[in-house]
This record gives structure tokens, C-alpha cells and sequence, in this order.
């Protein structure tokens, strides 16, 4: 991820999103993000909260329970909203963010900006909006299939601290598998190079 506080560059995308008559009104302390294809655009290890707006690229969003399981919440392209929720909730602790190529947003923090948003009668409409488009959306939604194997290596790269998975009988109980099946898969995918082993009942993502 890079940040860009280039003020003519950072003006320059603000003229060119479609909310750029909203944006104006806020006196808000604008940057550009990038990141590069496979970065986390949003996601619950982040510390800081951010609003933010895609002004090239595209993103794919999805949920992801205790058990692994992976839901597609939604994707975006130019002008999508990212931190619409944070103003108003805590963040999610299972909601991902994902680059799905070289993506550029305008960004600004909620934290130190939630009063003149909250403020700002204009701005609170396009939130409603991109709200209730999103809960549209979520209401179709699936779990992805995903075998086990799958799962594990979701539940470890999602849900574990340092992506390292610590005690074999708890990380069973949260996959709704056996210790023996968990153990299996976990040894298939150390010979497969996908996890390494770092100490008793522990494995660590390669």
C-alpha cells in the first residue's frame, strides 16, 4: 500500500468521481491509496478507520465465518464506498476487503472526521444510498463450497493470529470437524509446502 498526498493529484481524482459536488462540501483531509492486486483494501487487523472511495480498480468483499467458510458480500469498481458501515458501527471483525488488480482510492479518516460527516446532510445521502444498495445485495447471497482442506487454510489465514494456528482440538471445534480430520489435512498441506509446522499443535501459512 502507498500513501499519495500529492495535492494536485489528489484533486484531480476528486474532479473526476461522480460524488465530486459532495466531496467539495467536506472539509476533510484528503489522500489517494493505492494498492497493489492481492492487498487488503479493508479488513479487521487494520487499526485505522477509513472512508473510501475507489477512483480505479476493483475490490471484492466477503465475509468470513469462525468455521472458514467464505461469503462474496459484494464488488466494486470505480465510485464504490468503502467504510460506509464504520461511521455509524464498530468495525467487523469478519469482513475482508481484497484488491482484485492495482487499485487507487480518494481516502480520509472517519475517526477524525465523523462529526462534519455526520453533519453534512448530502453526504449522509449517499451513504444511505450505498447502504441500501449493499443490503439489497446481501440478501442473495451464499456460502462458496469449499472442502475442508479449503476451509482450513481460510480459517488459519482469516481467523488466526500471525495466520498461525495454535491447538488442534479448538481449531477443530470451530471448523465443525474431528481432531483426527483436522490433523490429516494440516499434514497433507505441510507436504504440500502450504503450512509449516513451528511447534507442538501449531502451524504457521508458508
Amino acid at each position: 500500500m502507498e500513501r499519495i498526498y500529492d495535492k494536485k493529484r489528489i484533486a484531480a481524482c476528486i474532479a473526476k468521481s461522480k460524488y465530486h459536488k459532495v466531496l467539495d462540501t467536506l472539509d476533510a483531509d484528503f489522500f489517494l491509496l493505492r494498492y497493489e492486486k492481492g492487498e487488503f483494501v479493508s479488513s479487521p487487523f487494520q487499526t485505522e478507520t477509513l472512508f473510501q472511495i475507489v477512483e480505479q480498480g476493483s475490490i471484492n468483499i466477503y465475509f468470513i465465518r469462525d468455521d472458514g467458510t467464505r461469503y462474496s458480500l459484494s464488488s466494486g469498481t470505480t465510485d464504490y464506498f468503502l467504510g460506509d458501515m464504520d461511521i455509524f458501527y464498530p468495525k467487523s471483525s469478519s469482513i475482508f476487503a481484497e484488491a482484485a488488480e492495482s487499485l487507487t482510492c480518494i481516502s480520509f479518516s472517519i475517526d477524525k472526521h465523523r462529526d462534519l460527516l455526520l453533519s453534512n446532510n448530502k453526504f449522509l445521502e449517499l451513504i444511505c444510498s450505498s447502504l441500501a444498495a449493499k443490503i439489497g445485495t446481501m440478501t442473495t447471497i451464499d456460502a462458496a463450497p469449499a472442502s475442508l482442506s479449503e476451509r482450513v487454510l481460510s480459517y488459519m489465514k482469516y481467523k488466526c493470529t500471525d495466520e498461525t494456528l495454535k491447538g488442534i482440538q479448538q481449531a477443530a471445534f470451530h471448523l465443525h470437524c474431528s481432531a483426527r480430520q483436522l490433523q490429516r489435512i494440516l499434514n497433507q498441506s505441510e507436504a504440500a509446502g502450504l503450512v509449516r509446522k513451528v511447534g507442538k499443535g501449531t502451524y504457521k501459512l508458508t
